[in-house]
């Protein structure tokens, strides 16, 4: 990058938040780190006239504008948001509770919406930002047990693809990112929460599904350094990527998608392109 910039970071107090920021420090820029926790923040990233350690709980829009506000004080302007911050409610859909789902929602989607509304009006008035939101494969494809999970990360997608329109006049550019599996904190005991066994017909399937999940804890092939720093790298360039998908993994995910869509559309494009009114459509009776 030809100059330093202000990045702000949520969920920067473990897992691949804290990779981003101390990628984001050592290519010399100054980073907003934000955490539930500020003490483990600076733990984890240590003290540097360039680093910020401000309280923010995604799910609160009072802690998101709190944390926009103590960032523009210390820098003055905020010229990268990375919406990192996320959960993992895991299980099939009839044993999640509406609690655990609106909980995946709240973390997920709309904290990443709360820190994006926090931030736009600073960005607004630099006529300048670049929002990058870590999505997953989780939102290109559905997955069995990933209901909630893909419910979130589809909600991302959409709502990233048409705010990219909408503040692309002001000068800000969005990425969505779509990470494969990366060995981060994400399948620890303090990330995931897994559904409570309550309907007999899923028992065998879900005693499979808990033994493939708590067997990746720690054995995924991507390396969140490497992500951190080809998010620096595609921060830099100009203008950014729209879309950025991220591991071997990923890419071979995202292909099959594009075949499957392809595949869909082809199988019934004779029923589909005959939908149209035949003539002009009858007068609508007042």
């Amino acid at each position: 990058m030809s100059k330093k910039k202000i990045w702000f970071i949520t969920g920067a107090g473990r897992g691949m938040g804290v990779d981003f920021a101390k990628s984001a420090l050592e290519a010399g820029h100054a980073v907003v780190a934000s955490g539930r926790d500020t003490d483990r923040v600076s733990k984890a990233l240590g003290k540097s006239n360039d680093l910020l350690a401000v309280k923010l709980d995604v799910t609160s829009r009072g802690d998101a504008k709190a944390a926009v506000s103590a960032a523009v004080d210390r820098f003055g302007r905020i010229d990268v948001l990375v919406n990192n911050a996320a959960s993992f409610y895991a299980g099939f859909f009839e044993e999640l509770t509406p609690e655990q789902m609106e909980r995946q929602l709240a973390a997920s989607l709309f904290g990443p919406m709360n820190v994006t509304r926090a931030a736009l009006p600073v960005m607004r008035k630099q006529r300048s930002g670049h929002i990058i939101t870590i999505s997953s494969t989780a939102g290109l494809v559905g997955f069995e047990f990933g209901t909630a999970y893909a419910a979130s990360k589809f909600g991302v997608e959409g709502w990233m693809e048409s705010l990219a329109a909408e503040v692309a006049p002001f000068g800000i550019n969005t990425t969505i990112v779509n990470p494969g599996f990366f060995r981060t904190e994400l399948l620890t005991d303090q990330s995931t929460n897994f559904a409570d066994a309550s309907i007999a017909d899923y028992d065998e399937r879900r005693a499979a599904q808990l033994e493939f999940w708590k067997s990746q804890n720690g054995q995924q092939s991507g390396d969140p350094a490497k992500l951190a720093q080809a998010l620096i790298t595609i921060a830099g360039h100009y203008p950014p990527p729209r879309r950025f998908i991220a591991g071997a993994d990923a890419v071979a995910t995202a292909e099959q998608a594009v075949a499957d869509l392809r595949a869909q559309i082809d199988a019934e494009r004779d029923l589909s392109t005959s939908l149209a009114f035949d003539g002009e459509p009858a007068a609508r009776a007042v």
